[in-house]
């Protein structure tokens, strides 16, 4: 079932969206090369906890991994898509390209946001990469209208990314967000027609998320039962915002 939340409960939404803008902003400005993800993890929960909120990633259950998450961040690099852990042992190169994604839990209420951050100078086809997907995420954010359906922000990206000479990613998804990180609807990058297409209705809050393959969409997870990564090593990118559906249009939970 789709929950919709009252103006009061967008307003909490708001403030756990606000603390994971700012603590993404300050993780990005942190991204260099030497600096281990690890360092990342430990900047992130500081800042979290400072703020009087949860992190939402550390503990979280996982059917398919069978065990809780053990960290605050998803930290995953090059053909890493999502779920990489941080580690004293990973540290940025120059060229790489770093997802970081993260969530908190503030006074009942959720964010969840990630971006894909560049390590110095990167390759044309990585900033290509990078650009596109993110520009997806801002097309899809654009269909986020009262009247429109799911699938309208499923097709845009799909169809932007794939115009582009990329693919997405079919195993994992976004999905609505409250009071409990992962609520309903799942919010597939691609139009599946065995997914239900429900019209956006106000109040509804979406956690829109592409994650796009400079390659070929197949991934597989590592052993260590979490890191997913593209199956012919190819990098992929992954941005990723909270948007409420608003008599006014879309407003963005996770950012300014």
């Amino acid at each position: 079932m789709i929950t919709r939340k009252s103006p009061t409960e967008l307003e909490k939404m708001r403030k756990s969206g606000l603390l994971v803008y700012q603590v993404l902003k300050e993780l990005t400005d942190m991204v260099q090369e030497g600096v281990t993800t690890h360092e990342l993890e430990v900047a992130a929960e500081r800042m979290i906890r400072d703020a009087g909120a949860r992190p939402a990633f550390k503990g979280y259950f996982v059917q398919a991994a069978g065990a809780r998450y053990p960290f605050v961040l998803c930290t995953s690099i090059n053909h890493e898509i999502i779920h990489g852990m941080p580690s004293t042992r990973r540290v940025l190169k120059k060229g790489d390209i770093v997802k970081i994604d993260t969530g908190v839990e503030l006074n009942g209420y959720f964010g969840d946001s990630a971006v894909t951050v560049p390590v110095g100078e990167v390759s044309g086809s990585l900033r290509k990469l990078l650009e596109v997907t993110q520009e997806s995420l801002e097309m899809a954010i654009g269909e986020a209208r009262l009247g429109k359906r799911l699938f309208d922000i499923c097709g845009t990206v799909e169809a932007h990314v794939t115009s582009n000479g990329f693919s997405v990613v079919r195993e994992f998804v976004g999905h609505g967000i409250g009071t409990r990180l992962h609520e309903e609807p799942q919010i597939p990058n691609y139009v599946d027609r065995q997914n239900e297409n429900p019209r956006l209705k106000e109040g509804m809050v979406l956690a829109i998320e592409p994650m796009v393959c400079a390659g070929k969409p197949e991934c597989k997870v590592m052993p260590d039962r979490w890191t997913a990564v593209t199956s012919d090593g190819e990098c992929a990118a992954h941005f990723e915002h909270v948007v409420a559906i608003t008599a006014d249009g879309p407003w963005v939970l996770t950012r300014p």
